[in-house]
């Protein structure tokens, strides 16, 4: 995930802020992506191992994540997975566990990103909730 955009959080509330392709094979995908989106590639070393970054020009657009060593994916086919903007990551979770939604990892800092939620809606479905961290003009 690139640093966060030029915003506060507020402005950018329920807007899709980044899209990550989980797979096992991230040279297949930078192949296909590069040749049928003209996406260019940078390494961004993280704890668990490199993540790519696909840049559309010199913007960040997308991430690509292998999920080879995650236990907790071992048996889910490669997908996207989306995060979505929101002011106050402590409230956006109150209301997943208000309204029988799940919450598969509490929130935790992503440094120059920010705070980050991995939840589950009422149907199951898995997404991000991410509260950007807040940049002045010139940062």
């Amino acid at each position: 995930m690139p640093e966060s955009k030029d915003c506060p959080a507020s402005d950018k509330h329920g807007m899709v802020w980044w899209s990550e392709l989980m797979t096992r094979d991230v040279e297949s995908a930078k192949k296909f992506y590069g040749k049928s989106c003209g996406w260019k590639f940078s390494a961004m070393p993280m704890a668990e191992g490199e993540y790519t970054v696909a840049n559309r020009g010199d913007v960040p657009t997308a991430g690509i994540m292998d999920m080879t060593s995650m236990e907790n994916l071992a048996d889910a086919p490669p997908h996207w997975f989306t995060y979505f903007a929101v002011a106050d990551i402590n409230e956006a979770v109150r209301v997943v566990h208000a309204d029988g939604g799940s919450v598969m990892r509490e929130p935790f800092d992503a440094e120059g990103i920010g705070t980050i939620a991995i939840v589950a809606d009422p149907t199951g479905a898995s997404l991000g909730f991410i509260q950007p961290v807040e940049q002045t003009q010139g940062d």
